[in-house]
């Protein structure tokens, strides 16, 4: 079915408000967090509905808390509304998988939703939308890996390749007759803040994050180059520091050589390589002064506790990806004839490298000093 143009309100083609709404946003984790304002949109428009969230199973931690999800109804069950993909299981086939997946699935179709919104657009994601057989399935018109065959509300809102993604989802909302609301809160569990706490902030009440990792080499800054700054950060003592927390997964430990060192010769660096989980991450990032990354999910997340951030950009489109509406708070260096590309490790690493260890400490002792005022 053909969506018409103007749409037609949500209510209007029901013939009443949704009891039940579906965001399908699984991956990745930066992608989750910045979905946000998809939720908070949604909750503002149908104060009494129940919305749910289909997300991978280790990402689900980044949504579980907003006060937006669920039943209001039943505010104490937010958590199981948090509909989790086991993305890992479900990957390694076998008889016995195939048919807990189709079980999976068919729970999605026993809920009965109303209205399902893809905010992923691909192909997998335009399959679940499909297999709830909601009466509305809403999705992008230009959806890849033919997703677009999973809706019944085709949406033209923009081409990803010129709209920054939390905008093009946006539009898809908007295109429901819900007003956009472009509200990038997150927020963290008990476990986090006490994680949180314990760990760094009890201790260093002003402290900076450092989140140098990235599974792509293109979009590193030499992790020699963080250690230079973080020595710089704190031995300047008008910036009040009392420590750094570097964070990273365990399999990355391999990629910040200088920075654990640092931390196993100075007590005031905090090595949480490898110690944390996306719950725990949230805790820390959100106690923070500051924040330095890469384009990475914990960049993502700092925008969505409005932290001061330093973000290194090398071949990445800032105006597609960059944190929302914070392209100032970037440092990136293109010159004609870049290769714009972060799977390309040899052009990213040149990008990359062109960000200067002063620039880089300029900014955050910037952002820390205007936070201390």
């Amino acid at each position: 079915m053909k969506t018409p143009a103007p749409y037609m309100p949500v209510e209007h083609r029901l013939g009443r408000a949704p009891e039940r709404v579906l965001i399908i946003r699984p991956s990745a984790l930066g992608d989750v967090c910045r979905s946000v304002p998809v939720l908070a949109s949604l909750r503002a428009h149908w104060p009494h509905a129940s919305i749910d969230w289909l997300v991978q199973d280790t990402f689900a931690a980044a949504v579980r808390e907003h006060p937006a999800l669920g039943d209001p109804h039943r505010p104490d069950e937010r958590a199981s509304h948090a509909i989790e993909f086991p993305r890992a299981r479900f990957g390694r086939w076998s008889p016995a998988t195939t048919l807990e997946l189709l079980r999976w699935l068919e729970s999605l179709r026993r809920t009965r939703y109303d209205v399902v919104i893809d905010a992923q657009g691909l192909l997998r994601s335009g399959v679940f939308a499909l297999w709830t057989r909601a009466p509305i399935r809403a999705g992008y018109r230009r959806a890849p890996e033919l997703a677009w065959l999973g809706y019944n509300h085709r949406a033209e809102v923009g081409h990803e390749r010129h709209e920054h993604a939390v905008n093009r989802m946006l539009a898809l909302v908007e295109s429901l007759g819900v007003a956009p609301i472009c509200d990038m809160r997150l927020y963290t569990s008990a476990t986090a803040k006490r994680f949180a706490a314990d760990r760094v902030a009890d201790r260093a009440p002003r402290f900076v994050v450092v989140a140098p990792t990235s599974r792509w080499e293109g979009k590193r800054w030499p992790a020699e180059r963080h250690a230079n700054v973080v020595r710089a950060l704190l031995a300047d003592r008008s910036l009040g520091l009392g420590g750094v927390a570097v964070v990273g997964s365990q399999r990355e430990r391999a990629q910040v050589g200088p920075l654990l060192e640092l931390a196993a010769s100075d007590s005031r660096v905090v090595d949480l390589v490898g110690a944390t989980s996306v719950e725990t991450l949230m805790g820390v990032i959100e106690r923070s002064s500051l924040v330095i990354a890469s384009d990475s999910a914990a960049l993502h997340m700092a925008v969505g506790f409005d932290r001061p951030i330093v973000a290194l950009f090398g071949p990445t489109r800032v105006d597609l990806v960059g944190p929302s509406r914070r392209s100032n708070d970037v440092l990136q260096h293109i010159e004609p004839g870049d290769t714009m590309d972060h799977k390309n490790a040899a052009a990213g690493r040149l990008l990359m490298e062109r960000i200067g260890i002063d620039e880089v400490l300029a900014a955050a002792s910037s952002r820390l000093g205007a936070r201390a005022q």
